[in-house]
């Protein structure tokens, strides 16, 4: 399961706050403490940042590969924000996004081939999202399809089903969750991730459903999440969940996680 922390972003209030008085100490403590609670890579984004975004972002990557080894995920529309975050960045980076819709596709997919970064692929077009699990599959097909045909591995792709609150539409957890069996059932070496805390915007308690709805997803087939590491409780489901699914060898990294006392429930 690969966990993309999320917490580098301006749009969240302390790290906008951050950004903004360049408080690189603090700003490098969130980095060291999502790697050291299990994040893969990290997500940076500082889209709030108008018309400073470039320069921003490559600063970014700059300090937070200072203290960790970890991959980033430079998450930006912005070509021009991505190429100068890809210049900054040591080792294969990840980008946050492309999607089908013709303007992004079409500036994004210039970085895809220029490097081996992998992609976190939004499976919307200039229409919309999917609203049915058929569209979905679909969305993600043409994706793979058109990647593919540019020299992208599949192993490269992170596809984004995109997850929407429940409580905007009480079918779209469920949706999501058969568009990630279809997807894996098609495309078995393809990843599968989201943005997990969206399932529960404008609900209370948020992190119940959170927790809930990782492990759902992860039966389906999701292999990765863009997701809070420092929520330990949610960190304890994903251990749980893995060895549950038989992702966890004699269930050693249970084992392990309860040792070091990571199974807060």
């Amino acid at each position: 399961m690969v966990i993309i922390g999320e917490l580098i972003n301006t749009s969240r209030k302390k790290i906008g706050e951050a950004v903004e008085a360049g408080d690189v100490a603090y700003l490098q403590q969130v980095a060291k403490d999502q790697v050291e609670a299990g994040a893969h890579y990290l997500d940076v984004n500082c889209g709030t940042m108008i018309g400073k975004e470039p320069e921003t972002l490559e600063w970014l990557v700059k300090l937070v590969q200072e203290v960790v080894d970890v991959p980033l995920c430079l998450d930006s529309p912005d070509p021009a924000a991505l190429e100068r975050a890809l210049g900054a960045h040591k080792g294969t980076a990840m980008i946050n996004s492309i999607s089908l819709e013709k303007e992004r596709y079409d500036a994004i997919l210039p970085l895809l081939k220029e490097t081996d970064c992998s992609v976190v692929a939004l499976c919307m077009d200039d229409k919309g999202m999917p609203e049915t699990v058929e569209q979905g599959l679909e969305y993600a097909s043409r994706l793979v399809d058109s990647l593919g045909a540019e020299g992208i591995d599949p192993d490269r792709i992170y596809l984004d089903p995109l997850v929407r609150s429940v409580g905007t539409g009480s079918h779209y957890g469920r949706m999501f969750i058969d568009t990630v069996s279809a997807i894996k059932e098609k495309y078995p070496t393809v990843h599968i991730t989201c943005g997990l805390s969206n399932i529960s915007f404008g609900l209370p308690n948020r992190r119940l459903l959170n927790r809930t709805f990782l492990a759902m997803a992860m039966a389906a087939g999701m292999d990765s999440a863009i997701m809070d590491p420092l929520d330990k409780v949610i960190m304890a489901h994903l251990y749980a969940a893995r060895a549950v699914l038989g992702q966890d060898d004699f269930c050693a990294e249970y084992i392990t996680a309860q040792r070091e006392g990571k199974l807060e429930v």
